[in-house]
C-alpha cells in the first residue's frame, strides 16, 4: 500500500501466483531502470535471460532484495529460456479443452444454477486474480517484506495492521488482514488493483 514515489523493496522470490512478463527478443546489453512491482524474476523472464546472468552482471550480492530506480545492465542471450516458452504453450493448449467442458456441461444443470453460477464464480475468480497481482506486486508473497513502517504480503500500514491484523508472520493472518483493509477501504481486490494500476499505490 505504499507510494511509488518511495525507495521501494522489491523482493525477487518466486511468488506461484505471480503473472508471467511477455518474453521480448534481447539481441545486446540493455540498460533497464527497476520500477516498483519488479522482482529479478519478472525481468529475467522479460528479457529471455535467467536471474544468475543479472545478478552477475550487475554484481548483485543479495538476489532478494533490488530496489526502486536502479539500473541493471542485461544481456542477449535468449536460448535459456525458449524451452519454457514452449512448454507454457503446450500447458495453455491444453488447458483449453478443460474450459470448453466446462461451458459445455452447464446445459445440463437447472437454469437457475446455470444463471447464478457463472456470476459468483467469475467474481470469485477476478477478486482472487487481483489479489494475487496485488500481493505479487508489494511483497512477492514474503510474509516478512518490510518497506520502512509497511510490513508483510500486502505492505500495510501500522495503522491498519491495529485494525485488521497481520502483524504475525503467518502468512493466512496477513491475508485474511489485507482483505479486510481492501473490503473496507476499496470494496473489492479488483477496485483496490485499478486503483494501483492509476497510482502505483493502493
Amino acid at each position: 500500500m505504499f507510494n511509488n514515489t518511495k525507495k521501494t523493496l522489491a523482493v525477487a522470490a518466486g511468488f506461484a501466483g505471480a503473472l508471467a512478463f511477455g518474453a521480448t527478443n534481447a539481441s545486446a546489453d540493455t540498460t533497464y531502470t527497476i520500477k516498483s512491482g519488479d522482482t529479478l524474476n519478472k525481468i529475467a523472464a522479460n528479457f529471455n535471460t535467467s536471474v544468475d546472468d543479472i545478478a552477475s552482471a550487475n554484481s548483485v550480492k543479495d538476489i532478494n532484495f533490488i530496489y526502486v530506480g536502479e539500473q541493471l545492465t542485461i544481456g542477449g542471450s535468449s536460448k535459456a529460456v525458449e524451452a519454457p516458452k514452449a512448454q507454457v504453450q503446450e500447458q495453455t493448449v491444453q488447458t483449453q479443452p478443460q474450459a470448453q467442458t466446462q461451458v459445455v456441461a452447464a446445459p445440463q444443470q437447472a437454469q437457475q444454477v446455470q444463471v447464478e453460477t457463472p456470476r459468483a464464480t467469475t467474481s470469485s475468480s477476478n477478486n482472487s486474480s487481483a489479489l494475487n497481482e496485488l500481493i505479487s506486486r508489494e511483497s512477492s508473497g514474503n510474509v516478512n517484506a518490510t518497506n520502512g513502517s509497511y510490513y508483510g504480503i500486502g505492505q500495510l500500514s501500522p495503522q491498519a495492521r491495529a485494525t485488521y491484523g497481520g502483524n504475525s508472520t503467518d502468512y493466512n493472518d496477513q491475508l485474511n488482514a489485507m482483505k479486510s483493509y481492501i473490503s473496507a477501504r476499496y470494496g473489492s481486490a479488483d477496485a483496490a488493483l485499478a486503483h494501483h494500476n492509476a497510482t502505483g499505490w493502493y
